[in-house]
């Protein structure tokens, strides 16, 4: 019987453990072209990124520009519009060519 409770709370640890994971996160690495309150700005390639922060934002190190990052981010909708599918207009029906006999 405690095999069988043991079991059960393991599943509900794993499970609740699989739904509080959250949206996927991502990293970009590069060095920081631009630091300002709401923005890091890092160069990838020959792109620059921007990437939003707040005050919830961890930051361990001495940030500015030049230093070299790694920055974990979470791609969030800030806005949705949905747009209606067109309604189909009805086609005419076909006419049916006569019978031959």
């Amino acid at each position: 019987m405690k095999k069988v409770l043991i079991l059960t709370c393991v599943v509900f640890f794993v499970a609740a453990a699989a739904f509080a994971a959250g949206p996927k996160t991502y990293q970009v690495t590069g060095p920081v072209l631009e630091v300002t309150a709401d923005v890091i700005a890092v160069q990838k390639g020959k792109d620059r990124w921007e990437i939003a922060r707040d005050a919830a934002t961890k930051v361990t190190g001495d940030l500015k520009v030049g230093s070299k990052v790694t920055i974990e981010y979470t791609m969030k909708a800030a806005t949705v519009e949905v747009k209606d599918a067109k309604k189909a207009e009805p086609k005419e029906a076909k006419k049916e060519a006569p019978k031959k006999k």
